[in-house]
This record gives C-alpha cells, sequence and structure tokens, in this order.
C-alpha cells in the first residue's frame, strides 16, 4: 500500500481549509486551463504541506519547525509558522534568489545560507534539527507533505468538472505525486499525470530509468526551486506508476514559457512555475483531438523585471 492515500489528501484538506487558498483556474482555450497555484499564499503551492506537516504534529516544540529549502518550501513554512505562532528557521543554498531570501527575512525567518545546493543545504539543516529539537518540515519526503500538496489536485477536479491530463512540475518530486494522488479515482484511476522536468535536472526521469531513485547534477534557469539532487523516496514510488509520464524541457522552452504567461495571460510566474506550461507550449506534450488539460502553474517568487529580459 502506498504511503500516502486518496483518504490522506481528503482529511489534509479538512485539516488544512482555513489555512490556505482555493486558488483560481482559468480556461484559456477550449478544454485547457490553467491552475493558479502561484496565487497561493507565500507565492507557491508550497504551503499546503507545510500547514499539514505542522497541523498534523499537534503542539509544536518551543524550538519551533526548521526546513531546507531552495526558496518557496522556506517561505511556505515560514508563513505557516508564523501563523501559528511558531518560531521558523530555514536553510537555503547559494543558489537561492535574493527574492526569495527577502522573503524569509519579511516574514520573520532565521535564515542560513549554506552549501552550493540544495542537498548541501538539506544536510545542514537536518544537523540542525537533531541538536535543537525542532520539528523537521521535509520540502519533499514527507507523508503528510505530500499529503498537503495533494490538496491542489482535488481543488482543481472540482473546479474543472475533471480533466483526463495534468501538468506538473517536478524537482523533488511531492507537488506532483500529491497531485497524481490527490486526482486518483480508486483502483489506479484518474487523468494522466504529465511530470515535467528541465532537462538540467532529471530526477525522476533518471530514477525511472534506473528502477530507483539516483543522483543528478543541478543546474539551470530554474535551479532554485526545482533544485533537488534525487526524486524522494515517496515520490519515486507514487510516480513510477502506468498513470504518469516523464517528460524534459529545455531551459530555453522554460524561459519562453515564463515569458508567453506573462505577454498572453499577464500571469506572473517564476521560471519552476513555468515548467509544466513549457511542456505544453513547446510540444515536447501535445494532447490529443478533444484532450481535456490542466497545467498548475505552481509558483510566483520572482523579481518582475526580469520577464523580459531573460
Amino acid at each position: 500500500m502506498c504511503a500516502v492515500t486518496h483518504e490522506d489528501v481528503l482529511a489534509a484538506a479538512a485539516r488544512i481549509g482555513g489555512h490556505v487558498l482555493r486558488t483560481p483556474v482559468i480556461e484559456i482555450a477550449d478544454g485547457l486551463w490553467l491552475k493558479l497555484e502561484l496565487l497561493q499564499h507565500s507565492g507557491s503551492f508550497k504551503v499546503r504541506g507545510a500547514f499539514n506537516r505542522m497541523l498534523s504534529a499537534g503542539e509544536l516544540p518551543e524550538s519551533g519547525v526548521i526546513a531546507a529549502s531552495g526558496g518557496n518550501h522556506g517561505l511556505a513554512v515560514a508563513f505557516a509558522a508564523r501563523a501559528l505562532g511558531a518560531r521558523a528557521e530555514i536553510f537555503v543554498p547559494e543558489v537561492t534568489s535574493p527574492v526569495k531570501v527577502a522573503g524569509l527575512a519579511v516574514l520573520g525567518a532565521h535564515i542560513t545560507q549554506t552549501g552550493a545546493i540544495y542537498a548541501e543545504a538539506a544536510e545542514a539543516a537536518a544537523k540542525r534539527a537533531a541538536e535543537s529539537g525542532a520539528l523537521m518540515v521535509h520540502a519533499y519526503d514527507q507523508p503528510e507533505v505530500v499529503a498537503g500538496q495533494g490538496t491542489t489536485g482535488l481543488e482543481l477536479m472540482e473546479q474543472t468538472g475533471g480533466v483526463d491530463t495534468v501538468l506538473a512540475a517536478v524537482g523533488g518530486g511531492g507537488f506532483a505525486a500529491g497531485i497524481t494522488v490527490g486526482t486518483s479515482a480508486g483502483e489506479g484511476g484518474g487523468p494522466r499525470i504529465v511530470a515535467v522536468e528541465p532537462e538540467r535536472i532529471p530526477t525522476l526521469h533518471a530514477a525511472r530509468r534506473a528502477g530507483e531513485p539516483v543522483p543528478v547534477e543541478v543546474s539551470g534557469v530554474a535551479a532554485d526551486a526545482l533544485g533537488a539532487s534525487r526524486v524522494g523516496g515517496l515520490a519515486f514510488e507514487i510516480l513510477s506508476g502506468d498513470r504518469v509520464e516523464s517528460v524534459l524541457v529545455t531551459d530555453e522552452a522554460i524561459v519562453a514559457a515564463r515569458r508567453t504567461l506573462w505577454e498572453r495571460h499577464r500571469v506572473v510566474a517564476e521560471h519552476s512555475g513555468a515548467a509544466a506550461y513549457a511542456a505544453l507550449l513547446s510540444g515536447v506534450y501535445t494532447p490529443a483531438p478533444g484532450e481535456r488539460v490542466a497545467v498548475v502553474v505552481c509558483g510566483s517568487n520572482t523579481d518582475p523585471a526580469t520577464l523580459t529580459t531573460d
């Protein structure tokens, strides 16, 4: 049995309902929707998993909560901790954008910037958590976090009346895994999930080829948000199923998709937030005639001035 079930996602939705936003969907063409999760508190879907992890834990320790993040997860944990009156300590790598570091400071988080990539920041955070007793809120590899992210899928299916395919970005895989579970219809049923990764950070793609999570190099325009060097074990278990298709997009396609989201729809997304749309726009994924498709735009923590300068 999978470590995260549809019932877990339903329970998460009831638990976090008063703390997160029900983000809108817009139909940009006949049978094509954008789920605007970038309008969520803290600028990304991550706050869903953060709240579910913290609320599931009951009384939080005096030392508060701790997380490692490329930026968006840290912002979500800091936001949720502030809402629940807890201390938040966030470890971020050097690749984290100044916009996200500044956001963490505004939310009152205690920030440590260390390591070149997310994995190095995560190692430092785990060491600190063991010393302090703070509650670890993992960016993608905890059942409560995956279940929380899956509430995005529940909403999407309700708002659209059901779709055939959902495109979602993958870093560590918790988001796409949660959506897979959240949109399931029992006995393995549900829409096709197209898991989209940058060619330069193919964690899931490499894991599916190898039959297990394996390390990959991390680089490219979306490295601050999709910069896990290995897909999570929970995510790999869920995203190895027949419902999931793994595709890769170039950095150039991501940049073009981000610009197109702004020029056509006035949606201000960060590079990671545009990755799923890049698969559709570049033709890496081509829907069949009449196919109902939803693309999740998952992050907005960016400098808008760069929309036309990339």
